[in-house]
């Protein structure tokens, strides 16, 4: 079939398969460092006992067959090395199934992480890695056409992410309307980066230009990544752009990274690097991914009457596969910044004078006179639900009193995924969470006391705890 290929796009294929990879890289990164602590055999929520509780059908994952923290690390390990050389183009050198097949297993991988991953994995941008996985598994390699199906496929995914975005900000808040988000925003969101306090600081003018433009490239620019080109190329650029900006305002693990990935795919290469001739695909591969299509369209149906409902959902997937889900961010904006301070004591009585000790996070705000540090991609899985157990007790019921429980037995796993721990000899006899408002400083207060944030207390969240 001829229109089945085009070899305008061979570049746009390379560049976004490498890209996918390296993101696929930080994400089984991300789960080889930090699971024993969060998800493991002795972790806060263990996969063991998630297993248990949870039917197959709602969450299948190689680790139904089996679980151990051993064989957990062989998972997250094999990823690694199987995106370091997907990265390096190794699938563009072996046969077209072989390719397939490699793509599918990195796919296979990550779905059994994600699906016993529990509250830690449940971010919209999990499901977007798995939905652009699944996509990249019939791209195909240079061995033939990158398939125009397909290619369309991922613009109707950027589509979803970012229009779903737009739609959920212009139907939310009041603060989008008005275009005032962003007079909070660089200070509330979950990570601030290094330049956010500068972001912060900028003028209020020029914040609503922000606001005024996020709608413009949200809600007006994904519309056209199904013009002719070069339009389509024209919008995938400025979505490149916005998200850059994204980049170096915060840290939103590989959000912004993933969707500039699939805008990459929407480029037409041949602009830059002309055309190349490619053979056409063969007839079970175009069968293959025709009768993929049509699946996807099918369960496209529900992610598309989301963005047209007045109820509209944020980041839920409608399968246990993830195969289509809705996306979408920041639909509320926070006003005020509140967080948690996790605190000991080795004092095994505790009195009035009672000397307390912060253990300090890589990520979140602790220190007032500590920079905010660049993390994004690597996802700081812990400091991001710091962030929402301040907003809400509810979202730490799950995970913090055994969070708790690991900083009083001293547990190295948990004590890794920390910037501080203040008790290195022996760990504390009391530990207690209080919650305080955070604010940047000015710029006045910056010169004065060489801060970043100041803060005020609020009240105890969690009373001082000790072992049983």
């Amino acid at each position: 079939m001829e229109w089945f290929g085009d070899d305008a796009y061979w570049l746009s294929r390379l560049v976004f398969q490498r890209a996918l990879a390296a993101v696929y890289l930080v994400a089984f990164l991300t789960a080889a460092l930090q699971f024993r602590a969060l998800i493991g055999e002795r972790g806060m929520l263990p996969v063991p006992d998630f297993l248990r509780r949870v039917p197959a059908k709602e969450s299948p994952s190689l680790f139904r067959l089996h679980y151990s923290d051993r064989f957990f690390a062989l998972v997250a390990w094999t990823g690694c090395l199987l995106s370091a050389a997907l990265v390096a183009g190794a699938a563009d050198r072996l046969p077209l199934v072989v390719a397939m097949a490699w793509w599918a297993v990195l796919w296979v991988l990550y779905l059994s992480i994600v699906n016993v991953g529990q509250t830690w994995y449940g971010f919209g941008w999990e499901t977007l890695l798995l939905e652009a996985g699944f996509l990249a598994v019939f791209l195909g390699n240079e061995h033939n056409q990158p398939p125009v199906l397909v290619l369309w496929l991922l613009r109707w995914l950027l589509f979803r992410v970012e229009f779903g975005a737009g739609l959920i900000k212009i139907r939310g808040d009041l603060c989008w309307r008005n275009l005032t988000c962003l007079y909070f925003h660089h200070e509330t969101q979950p990570m601030p980066g290094p330049l956010s306090w500068y972001f912060h600081r900028l003028p209020r003018a020029a914040h609503r230009v922000e606001a005024a433009a996020n709608h413009v490239v949200q809600l007006g620019v994904p519309v056209l990544l199904f013009a002719p080109q070069p339009v389509a190329s024209v919008a995938a650029g400025l979505i490149v752009v916005t998200q850059l900006w994204l980049v170096l305002s915060g840290n939103f693990a590989w959000l912004n990274w993933l969707t500039i990935v699939l805008a990459l795919s929407a480029l037409d290469g041949s602009l830059v690097a002309g055309d190349r001739s490619l053979p056409g695909a063969p007839l079970w591969f175009e069968i293959v991914v025709i009768a993929v299509t049509a699946l996807l369209l099918v369960l496209s149906y529900r992610p598309a009457r989301n963005l047209l409902s007045k109820r509209q959902a944020m980041n839920r997937s409608y399968d246990s596969l993830h195969l289509v889900n809705t996306y979408g961010a920041f639909g509320t904006v926070g006003r005020v910044r509140l967080e948690l301070v996790v605190e000991g004591t080795d004092e095994g009585t505790l009195k009035e004078g009672t000397v307390w000790r912060e253990y300090e996070f890589k990520g979140k705000p602790g220190d007032v006179h500590r920079l905010p540090r660049q993390f994004a991609p690597y996802h700081l899985r812990l400091d991001w639900l710091m962030w929402f157990a301040a907003l809400s007790p509810v979202y730490a019921r799950s995970w913090f009193l055994p969070f708790v429980e690991r900083l009083l037995e001293g547990d190295r796993d948990t004590l890794r995924l920390l910037h501080r721990n203040p008790f290195p000899d022996r760990p504390p006899a009391h530990v207690r969470a209080r919650l305080y408002r955070y604010r940047f400083t000015t710029g006045r207060e910056r010169r004065e006391t060489g801060a970043w944030w100041h803060r005020t207390y609020v009240r105890e969240f969690l009373a001082p705890t000790r072992l049983s």
